[in-house]
């Protein structure tokens, strides 16, 4: 674990982006009860994560459809709310940073790092709104 005063800025540059942070498996359970969307980021110290990954989140935030909410944990930091938002992302090895959609508690999509490590921010984006408009539009009756 790095010294939290090292990382307070990469968490800074997710929740000032309007993304809820979950510390502990109890947030990240939450966070997941709740119907509907919810993009988990799985924060990292890595270079591309603040290079590529933070950076398209926040851009992809800015298009017009979007998950219901947001949160993110971080690896190698708050272990056991990482622990626990993977153990949702059943038959996947564990990355960081990794970005995940789940619908209903379920995993609908889930961008991994060797995805992350090939793309550009803007790349990230575009691929986060593409997925925004497949799985989280909302149904009307």
């Amino acid at each position: 674990m790095y010294p939290e005063i090292m990382v307070i800025p990469m968490r800074e540059e997710l929740t000032r982006a309007g993304i809820q942070e979950a510390r502990t498996a109890e947030e990240v359970d939450a966070a997941l009860a709740q119907p509907g969307t919810t993009m988990v980021v799985v924060n990292s110290i890595c270079g591309c994560a603040a290079g590529k990954m933070r950076p398209g989140v926040r851009m992809a935030l800015g298009h017009s459809t979007l998950p219901d909410r947001s949160i993110s944990v971080f690896a190698g930091q708050d272990r056991e709310a990482t622990e626990k938002a993977r153990s949702y992302f059943e038959g996947h090895p564990p990355t960081s940073p990794a970005i995940a959609i789940l619908r209903d508690g379920k995993l609908v999509y889930l961008m991994q790092r060797y995805v992350i490590e090939s793309a550009t921010a803007p790349q990230i984006a575009g691929e986060l709104a593409r997925a925004f408009d497949e799985l989280c539009t909302k149904t009307t009756a």
